[in-house]
């Protein structure tokens, strides 16, 4: 969005001082997002630091039913127990909130969003819009096009998923433990549950009854609820590798109707987040460190399933922090003011 409004929306970020809470205000710049008023909220620790944006600081508070005054949309990504606690209080002073955590994904009344494909589903709401877990942000574009192109009847995920998806702490906890390792020290694990440094952990959030873990029932219930395909059969593994960002994901489908990796390649190739490298004989295909800091889902590896008589096998890379976090939130609130849905006037 480069500015399309003649109106300044206020903005309040909750979280702010956090990783996605700094890439939000990345790609709030980046964009030209149309900020009036800006409140960056965070816990007590943070409230004496002032973060730079647009070239003006601003200082950090604490977040409040006060500080929710004459916002006009909340970015929040504190965590699911401070979005429980604030987001109502906001609501309450009229603001749109839009949730990055957990809190609100599956709630019945609250729009569980990806703009470019369930855009629609944004007007139904009553104060707060749910942004997916990063693994099924980026699966997303990628499952809508395929469904449009031959029906989906099966989804199965295998995610690869970067430590900047545990936060800082695991980011910092990477860094620090190769180091040791590679000196001969040692490091144990503090933040993740296994060492993570020439490793990989087959374990992302709890465990549940059912053997799965929550990361990857995220991925399933959240699929059924963005494509409105409530009965879709979809299975994942999530797996926390030792890349600092970017998640990557192994895709198969079986369809409805058959489709060749070549139709699949320019359906996908068409859609306007999306950029196919798909050549592997040249090296051509996404890997994580490429699209960190990027926009778009990259796609790549697209081959028939050969166990499968209309399946297909896809390698789907995207930056967690933009278009599984950050990136998908700011878009959410362009669409908002793009289809002047904000609750309340905008201050000129």
């Amino acid at each position: 969005m480069a500015g399309n409004s003649k109106r300044p929306v206020n903005v309040a970020i909750l979280g702010a001082t956090g990783r996605v809470g700094t890439e939000l205000l990345k790609v709030l710049e980046q964009r030209k997002f149309p900020v009036g008023e800006l409140k960056l909220l965070a816990s007590a620790r943070s409230k004496d630091q002032t973060i730079e944006f647009c070239g003006k600081k601003y200082p950090v508070q604490e977040p409040s039913a006060e500080a929710f005054k004459g916002i006009d949309i909340v970015l929040a990504s504190a965590g699911a127990d401070r979005s429980k606690e604030f987001a109502p209080l906001a609501v309450q002073a009229g603001c749109i909130v839009i949730d990055n955590t957990s809190a609100y994904r599956m709630d019945k009344d609250v729009p569980l969003v990806v703009p470019e494909v369930n855009g629609h589903a944004i007007k139904d709401h009553k104060g707060i819009i749910a942004n997916p877990n990063c693994s099924t942000a980026q699966l997303m574009p990628v499952l809508k096009v395929l469904h449009q192109l031959g029906g989906l009847k099966r989804v199965i995920v295998s995610t690869y998923q970067s430590v900047s998806g545990a936060g800082k702490e695991a980011m910092e906890e990477l860094e620090l433990q190769t180091k040791a390792i590679l000196n001969d020290q040692e490091y144990a694990p503090q933040v993740l549950q296994k060492q993570i440094a020439f490793n990989l952990i087959p374990h992302i959030d709890s465990f549940l009854e059912n053997g799965y873990t929550k990361e990857e029932m995220k991925v399933v219930q959240e699929t059924q609820k963005i494509l409105e395909l409530p009965n879709l059969a979809v299975t994942c593994t999530a797996v926390r590798v030792p890349v600092v960002i970017s998640h990557s994901e192994a895709v198969t489908v079986d369809l409805e109707r058959p489709v060749s990796p070549a139709q699949a390649r320019e359906a996908l190739a068409n859609d306007p987040i999306i950029e196919v490298w798909d050549t592997p004989e040249k090296g051509i295909y996404p890997t994580p460190l490429e699209a960190a800091g990027q926009d778009p889902v990259y796609v790549g590896r697209i081959r028939r399933d050969t166990s499968s008589e209309n399946g297909l096998n896809l390698w789907v890379v995207a930056d967690n922090l933009r278009i599984g976090a950050a990136l998908n939130a700011v878009r959410i609130a362009e669409y908002l003011v793009e289809h002047k849905l904000l609750k309340q006037p905008v201050a000129s």
